[in-house]
């Protein structure tokens, strides 16, 4: 999702971004090995799957926002996900991931629905559903992650999805979980 962008400093604007959170033991795993290669965005944005890249919105808006993440997450189902291996998308993006080896259709069909209505825009790149674990190093260092995670393996099914907020601190937190068939919690901590 939720790359570092700069902490939004308009007022009346707020840097958002929608992904399902990879859960524990999973997703703190990942983010430790993400830290372990020297990314200095390990620690900023929790280990998830994109389905809205960071994107600014005026704050009138988040109630429509919040509405629209609602209706769809109302009408949709858990869908298992499998982890397995990693990819990367240099040249093109200096990212190295680990790939989804099942879900990717369901978090397609979500990622469509989220960026319709008052979230839709044009994306730079065809969305690829992964979990980012690093991001602009050096070539030496994306090479190491390839590898050491060309082996990793994790299951888990996606209850839902989370509702982002990049802090004036550079921080991504959990804002709103959005539970498939059910509704909107606020989220943890």
């Amino acid at each position: 999702m939720v790359g570092g962008i700069p902490a939004v400093s308009a007022p009346g604007r707020r840097a958002i971004g929608v992904a399902i959170p990879v859960p524990d033991p999973h997703g703190s795993y990942l983010q430790a090995r993400r830290a372990s290669f020297g990314d200095p965005l390990a620690h900023a944005i929790p280990t998830h799957i994109t389905l809205l890249p960071p994107t600014e919105v005026d704050e009138a808006a988040l109630d429509g926002i919040h509405a629209h993440l609602l209706r769809v997450a109302h009408t949709e189902r858990a869908f298992p996900i499998r982890l397995r291996g990693s990819g990367t998308f240099r040249p093109v993006s200096p990212v190295v991931f680990v790939a989804l080896a099942e879900g990717i259709g369901g978090c397609e069909r979500v990622q469509e629905r989220v960026m319709a209505g008052p979230l839709a825009r044009p994306l730079p790149f065809p969305y690829h559903p992964h979990v980012t674990i690093a991001h602009h190093l050096p070539d030496d260092v994306m090479d190491r992650a390839f590898k050491e995670l060309a082996g990793y393996g994790a299951d888990f099914h996606a209850w839902g999805f989370s509702l982002y907020e990049h802090g004036l601190d550079g921080i991504w937190r959990r804002h709103c979980d959005y539970i498939f068939g059910d509704g909107a919690v606020p989220a943890p901590g």
